[in-house]
């Protein structure tokens, strides 16, 4: 049975996620920030007793994510998802209205745990199979696609997550891993709103197939969950 290591997954695209692996035959690793809170995704646990176990991890929080790598020191992880993501509220205020503080945050989150992540997980992804890690950007962090402006935070914290996928690919192809960094579509989550053009499932349904046909030629891609890459 292969097994997926997720963060974010009490809701959304990592929600689905652990839905669909887990209805694919998969031992599925669940983690988000609280699993008290988590009832759809307790709800899912208790349908797939055997494949799901729930985590509790703030992904922000590194000793957390060390503790629970002691935890999981024997496992091996054929697909990690960083999932985990923020969409800054502050961002909507615009240009002139920065809020600093909600930038580190976004950081902390979209950029900085991605890799703590996979600093924490390496040997048991390095050990698995499949050997296959997927951060979850956006468009928006494309700087060639940025046409509209605005989303300091957010756009600036995937771009950064962006970067780190690449030196991961580089780092990490002599040990055989694929690094690459998916971006789900414009998604009817709580994060993408009421006007997005997909459902959670599509767009998950979408990203597996072309996770499916993953090889190591190409780590390092940014890539669509209609399977086209897409320019930096």
């Amino acid at each position: 049975m292969k097994t997926m290591l997720i963060t974010g997954a009490n809701r959304g695209i990592g929600l689905e996620f652990c839905k669909q692996y887990a209805a694919a035959g998969w031992r599925v690793i669940a983690c988000c920030r609280d699993p008290r809170k988590a009832g759809a995704l307790n709800k899912l646990a208790t349908q797939y007793p055997v494949q799901i176990e729930v985590h509790a991890l703030d992904v922000t929080d590194h000793a957390q994510i060390e503790q629970l790598s002691r935890t999981l020191s024997g496992e091996a992880i054929d697909l990690f998802i960083n999932n985990a993501g923020v969409y800054p509220a502050a961002d909507r205020k615009g240009f002139g209205h920065t809020d600093y503080a909600a930038w580190m945050d976004a950081f902390n989150i979209n950029t900085m745990a991605p890799l703590k992540m996979v600093e924490a997980f390496i040997e048991q992804i390095a050990r698995s199979q499949l050997k296959r890690i997927i951060t979850i950007t956006s468009q928006m962090g494309s700087v060639d696609d940025n046409s509209s402006g605005g989303s300091y935070l957010y756009r600036s914290s995937k771009a950064a997550a962006n970067m780190v996928v690449k030196s991961l690919a580089v780092d990490l192809k002599g040990r055989g891993i694929t690094s690459v960094a998916f971006n789900p579509g414009w998604v009817l989550t709580d994060m993408g709103g009421p006007n997005a053009m997909i459902t959670v499932e599509q767009s998950v349904s979408d990203l597996r197939k072309v996770i499916d046909g993953l090889t190591l030629a190409d780590t390092g891609k940014f890539i669509g969950n209609d399977g086209v890459v897409i320019p930096w």
